[in-house]
């Protein structure tokens, strides 16, 4: 048995009892003074520097930003229980009962043997539980296109509506881009935004076979071009130029020298704060 249970236990509800005492008459201006939108904005922002940090594979890191999605967590429970709705040990309470019902094959006698016949059992309950009339009822409206997209895929796959592996899926990404590259030249606007989105879904689907979360590798390309970038105006700069003023044949021999160089180890980015003027404590 885990001898930190009762300690997790027990600081979690002291994380309940100051998240209270913040939010109370004689309590911080600041945090009284947030909306559940704000909080919400916050809350995002701390899951997504929480992933960076697990990918980051630093420990400290992860133990940081973990804690901070927990705070959100906490905080956006809070103005349920303020207004008489519910209280985060009942919420603790819905998912401790959810994750046994839904595993009756570790806390009951049915067997599983294998993690797709877990995934097909957990699926249908779902289904039924909810009472869905679609297997696609329940996803997140809110969420951004490309993880939508993910989410879709993965929901179909998991009732064996999917490609039989990444190289199939390939096969459509490339079937895509030729339809892509036909849209083009007909110059229909319209149908070249379809065919670009048809493009992306099936990229996201082989990115989804593969193993990985699109969001998260989409992210890391984006800051490894930002990297490159910089680098590049670092260079041009020493050579009194400017991006603007120099040629593309320029730019490509600058932009060439800078993919060779390596990567320092050690040196990954994190994410800056959305809004700056939130402490990162609060």
């Amino acid at each position: 048995m885990n001898k930190r249970k009762p300690e997790a236990g027990s600081r979690f509800q002291k994380l309940v009892e100051i998240i209270a005492r913040l939010r109370s008459p004689d309590g911080c201006p600041w945090d009284r003074a947030r909306t559940r939108e704000e909080i919400l904005n916050y809350f995002l922002e701390e899951v997504y520097e929480a992933v960076e940090a697990v990918k980051s594979g630093s420990a400290e890191a992860a133990r940081e930003e973990l804690g901070d999605v927990l705070m959100e967590v906490v905080f956006l429970a809070r103005f349920y229980e303020e207004e008489g709705k519910f209280t985060v040990a009942e919420a603790l309470e819905a998912i401790n009962r959810k994750m046994v019902e839904r595993h009756p094959h570790v806390f009951g006698r049915k067997k599983l043997k294998t993690a797709q016949e877990v995934l097909e059992v957990w699926q249908n309950n779902k289904l039924v539980e909810k009472k869905r009339e679609s297997i696609l009822d329940g996803l997140p409206a809110s969420a951004p296109a490309l993880v939508y997209a993910f989410l879709l895929g993965q929901r179909v796959s998991a009732h064996g509506f999917d490609w039989s592996g990444p190289a199939q899926a390939l096969g459509k990404v490339k079937e895509e881009l030729k339809e892509l590259e036909k849209s083009l030249k007909r110059n229909d606007k319209r149908e070249v935004a379809e065919e670009l989105g048809d493009l992306l879904f099936s990229l996201v689907n082989v990115s989804r076979l593969l193993g990985l979360n699109p969001e998260i590798v989409l992210a890391q390309a984006n800051r490894k071009f930002e990297s490159r970038f910089r680098e590049l105006e670092k260079r041009l700069k020493k050579k009194g130029r400017k991006v603007g003023e120099c040629s593309p044949a320029q730019l490509d021999e600058v932009w060439d020298e800078v993919k060779r160089k390596k990567p320092q180890k050690g040196k990954g980015g994190r994410l800056k704060k959305l809004n700056s003027g939130r402490v990162k404590s609060k």
